[in-house]
């Protein structure tokens, strides 16, 4: 555990965020609960603690910077990348996160009670299917195949003056000019993720 905390705490310092020692003990608890909950419900690919660490809690905390909107809901989130993450970042905000699979959110439930994150809604829904009381002023997702497929079934989700916020690995040139012109992308931003290879960005879009 003490050589995680090190790890986290070098990466956090690496990406510029400043947390307390409750919100770093949290991330490492969440972390915990995915290893243990992992071996029996196969939550991520991902097994080796260290990997897990930049890969998952790391690449969720490379956003933290640019996401603005008291409201975010994490779309797809599987074990609650980048939901999670956010979420102990900002307590003051109100986390959504939407997944279809009933294994993954009772996983989220229990991570929700277990760190006491008020914060956090979990919904076992399809993405079509969830209707919000009040939409968001952040959709998030690492799930989605293309920046179309996440406007088209997202664009329901989105306040009017909202974001997305697409986590992707390479630029995704392509996608963004496939994207309807009824959607303006605002910025895209070059992740770089301590202790993780590979190209990271994170794009903004939003409604013309």
């Amino acid at each position: 555990m003490r050589g995680q905390e090190q790890q986290l705490r070098t990466g956090l310092a690496q990406l510029s965020l400043v947390l307390t020692d409750q919100q770093i003990e949290l991330l490492l608890e969440y972390l915990n609960l995915l290893l243990k909950w992992n071996r029996a419900y196969n939550l991520t690919a991902i097994r080796d603690p260290q990997e897990m660490l930049g890969l998952h809690l790391l690449d969720s905390l490379s956003i933290a910077s640019f996401v603005q909107g008291e409201r975010i809901i994490d779309v797809g989130t599987g074990p609650g990348l980048p939901g999670i993450p956010l979420a102990i970042c900002f307590p003051e905000r109100s986390v959504t996160l939407l997944d279809s699979n009933g294994k993954k959110t009772r996983f989220l439930f229990h991570v929700k009670t277990s760190l006491g994150l008020d914060n956090v809604r979990e919904v076992q829904s399809r993405v079509e299917a969830y209707q919000p009381q009040q939409p968001f002023d952040v959709v998030t997702s690492r799930a989605f195949s293309s920046l179309l497929d996440m406007v088209d079934k997202c664009s329901h989700l989105l306040a009017p003056k909202g974001r997305f916020y697409a986590m992707k690995g390479q630029y995704p040139e392509q996608e963004l000019s496939d994207l309807p012109k009824h959607y303006n992308v605002v910025a895209s931003h070059q992740l770089k993720v301590p202790g993780v290879e590979g190209q990271r960005h994170l794009v903004e879009i939003a409604p013309a």
